[in-house]
């Protein structure tokens, strides 16, 4: 099922006055489009969720940039990789540094994300039930990191701003909860920050929607 997006009131009000909806062609999971979803979500940003699994591949595959989706549709431009369109969607809405060097921190922890997100997926998909015990036995090394990072500029990737690399660490924390709820209990930096997106009016409301509840995280009923 698409997502509906359930926009409060100044939301409908600011989304109608400045732009027309982006479109974000998916599978209905929440793989790697959610990222995106809660950024838009977060600001306010009106979105529609066109579903290309009834039509895949034979449809839309031939049509995408790589043969991939996710793919965002921006008016007459459109856009696939994940991380090129949670970038694009940083630039255009001031979710991005101040300079180039606050730039390229925010980039480093996307990439370093994305690392991670790589070895979660190989474990979903390739070495789930034999793999499990060990991945989780190896979250403390990876996530020490993660925290020495945010502890470095007051719990945030970059201190008193928002930028589109938080959202996409959140969904990484996120899914990672899932596998192994406490996880996160010896990481009190990276447990706050993930409680503090979590609780942001607008993704907590998307989040207790039962649309949101009934995606499942990934393609093959893994997480």
């Amino acid at each position: 099922p698409d997502l509906v997006l359930a926009f409060s009131c100044t939301c409908r009000q600011k989304a109608s006055l400045t732009m027309t909806p982006y479109k974000l062609v998916y599978f209905p999971i929440r793989g790697r489009i959610e990222p995106i979803r809660l950024l838009l979500v977060d600001n306010c940003l009106p979105y529609q969720d066109v579903n290309c699994s009834d039509d895949w591949p034979d449809g839309w595959k031939p049509k995408l940039a790589f043969g991939q989706v996710p793919q965002l549709i921006d008016g007459d431009f459109e856009l696939v990789q994940s991380n090129t369109i949670l970038r694009y969607l940083g630039r255009k809405h001031d979710l991005y540094g101040a300079d180039v060097k606050e730039d390229a921190h925010i980039d480093m922890i996307n990439d370093g994300v994305e690392d991670y997100r790589l070895e979660y997926l190989k474990l979903i998909y390739e070495n789930y039930d034999a793999g499990k015990q060990e991945f989780i036995a190896s979250l403390p090394a990876k996530f020490q990191y993660l925290e020495k990072l945010l502890k470095a500029s007051s719990g945030a990737i970059i201190k008193g701003k928002k930028t589109y690399a938080d959202y996409n660490l959140f969904d990484l924390l996120d899914i990672h909860l899932l596998l192994a709820p406490s996880c996160l209990d010896s990481f009190p930096i990276l447990k706050a920050f993930h409680e503090e997106i979590a609780n942001r009016p607008n993704i907590k409301k998307y989040r207790e929607t039962d649309a949101w509840k009934k995606v499942p995280v990934n393609d093959n009923g893994k997480q």
